[in-house]
This record gives C-alpha cells, structure tokens and sequence, in this order.
C-alpha cells in the first residue's frame, strides 16, 4: 500500500479536524499556565495580571487574544480560567445568532467567571452592541412587548471576564476592540518549542522518538502546535501500517514525504497557491479575490490559514495592490525568477 492510498494530503493542513483530533487535542490541553509552552511575553504579563486580579479579589480585565487558527488561543483560555479559579463557559461568534442567545449565557455567569467567545470577529453587529453594556457596566438591557407597550429593561450581572479570540484583527470593530483591557497577538512558535510539545505528546502517546526525529517534525509544522500533533500523529499510524518502529529520523521523512509535506512545512495546496501566483500572475501582485478564483477556493481560508505562513517566512508579501512573490518562493519551487 502506498503513502497517498493511505493519506489524503492534498488538504492536510486544513483547519477543519475530524472529532477523533478534537478528542486528541483534548486530552493534550495543557492544565495550568506554568505548562504552556511558548508565546513568553503573554505568560509573563498574564502571570503578574492574574497575580493582581487574586490579591484585589476582582475579576480579570476582558482579554483579546489574536493569532492565526492552532497556536493555543483556546488552550490558554482554559488555563486562565483554572489560574483564577472560576468556570468558564466557551461559545462561537457565529453559534450566538441572537441577542436572546447571549442573554441565556450572560445570566448564567457566576461572579468572575469568564465567557470564552473563539472567532468573536464573526458576531452580529445587532449582538456585539448588545455585548458593550455588558462588558463595560455588567449590564444588559432587553426590550419586552412591542409597540406602544414595549418596555426596556435593565438586567444586572454579576461582574465576569470576557476573553474573546480571533484569527482575524483587522476585522475586530473599534467599538468592540475599545472595551478590552488586554490585548495579545499570539506568534507562530519556533522549532525548539514545538520539539518541546510533540515530545510531551509522544509521552502521552506511550511513543519513544529520537531527538532528530521530533526536530524534523517540528520543522514541518509550519510554527504550530496543533500541526504538530497532526503530523505525530500520523507519523505513527504510518509507522505502525508500515511494521516499522517509530524512533529514528529516517521513518520521520518517509511519512512525512509520503504526506507531500516539504523541508519547509508547506503541503501540496500550498505549493499550488505560490505556482498560481508565479506561473498565472506572474508572481504578482493579485488579489485575494482572483486567486480565491483561481484555487477554487474560499478568499477566508487563504487569507486565514494559507497567507498567514506564507507571510511568516517570507515567501509572498502583501501589499496594496495584492500578494507578490518573493524570491524565496521562486527558490524553493525551483524556478527561475525573470
């Protein structure tokens, strides 16, 4: 049986994982901020915040935590919320279709518990305004009847913390933006943290991997730790399909070449937007749009999941008029810049 029957790797970077994965990464959690791996500068100024928050006996300031899908937005979420103490109870941006939906979660909330809300750009704008009362005073007003008899009604709530995530800043409102105290833009990790991570994960996976084997994994991770633990994960089902024992590097490569994931993480979609973009644009620029087209793929995932890595390590830049080419790109697909 060959590598491609066994893997579809065309899409294996894709966000969307299957609940098997969910489950996994689940259990992969970690549990408290002193086990969080990387991203320093936001432990450091979390750990002296959240030191603060216990001695005042108040709750935490909202929180906004932005980043491209996979560096532990979620993760650190939880382990805040462990940190102070408190539940925390975590929704979507497009699961609160209503401001009634909100107001079921909002009155629920105990005194400094937080609200975790992931793709928080992808709010309503009838909810996000609903949301600033709340925020600002731990307030919400809701109208009652209609007409002439309709009636607003002021509803306190016990004082929480909002943290909210989005891969998306930019699309962030001032308004919404104004109302969080913090502020912190996770960074793709470097290789020796991601070595760090997957061999916590080979632990919990009961797998013994040679230091060089995790390095060539972390290498093709493309600077995230859910990646990471993808790409583990199937270097061992490989392993195992292949009756061959998972320790050394020479197995890594095998896998990971059979996935058709490069010595600089990019995987078969990726490659295809950088030969678009050379080969149909002339390295550029073009626009998010005219390559969507191109790809025959949705303008969001490029800009959400392919162009963030892409930017990281200087294969394409973005400017006004559209996406260029570099000559690291050119480079790398081995073809000639005229």
């Amino acid at each position: 049986m060959k590598g491609k029957d066994i893997f579809n790797s065309e899409r294996f970077f894709a966000p969307v994982s299957s609940e098997e994965e969910a489950v996994f990464n689940l259990s992969l959690r970690p549990k408290e901020i002193k086990d969080f791996v990387g991203q320093t500068n936001i432990i450091k100024t979390l750990r002296i915040t959240i030191e603060a928050a216990q001695k005042r006996g108040e709750p935490l300031e909202h929180i906004l935590l932005a980043g491209p899908p996979g560096l532990g937005k979620t993760s650190l979420a939880y382990c805040i919320a462990n940190a102070m103490g408190v539940k925390l109870t975590s929704t979507s941006g497009p699961a609160i279709e209503r401001a009634g939906d909100l107001i079921g979660i909002l009155t629920n909330l105990d005194k400094g518990d937080i609200l975790f809300i992931d793709e928080i750009h992808r709010l309503s704008r009838v909810v996000e305004e609903f949301l600033y009362p709340a925020m600002e005073n731990y307030q919400i007003d809701f109208v009652i009847d209609k007409g002439p008899y309709a009636k607003s009604i002021k509803f306190n709530l016990k004082p929480f913390t909002l943290i909210g995530a989005t891969t998306r800043q930019g699309s962030i409102s001032g308004p919404l933006r104004s109302r969080f105290g913090l502020f912190f833009n996770f960074e793709f990790y470097n290789t020796d943290e991601l070595s760090l991570i997957i061999r916590k994960s080979g632990l919990h996976l009961n797998l013994d991997i040679e230091r060089e084997a995790v390095y060539e994994i972390a290498r093709r991770s493309r600077g995230t730790p859910r990646l990471a633990n993808r790409l583990l994960r199937r270097v061992r089902d490989y392993a195992q399909v292949k009756g061959r024992p998972l320790a050394g590097r020479e197995i890594v490569e095998e896998a990971l070449n059979s996935l058709k994931i490069d010595k600089a993480g990019l995987d078969e979609f990726d490659r295809r937007y950088l030969k678009v973009l050379i080969e149909i644009y002339k390295g550029g620029p073009a626009g998010v749009e005219a390559l969507s087209a191109s790809l025959n793929e949705s303008a969001d995932t490029l800009i959400d999941v392919i162009e963030p890595y892409l930017l990281q390590i200087g294969f394409i830049k973005r400017g006004n008029r559209g996406r260029l080419a570099t000559e690291k790109a050119y480079e790398h697909l081995g073809v000639f810049l005229k």
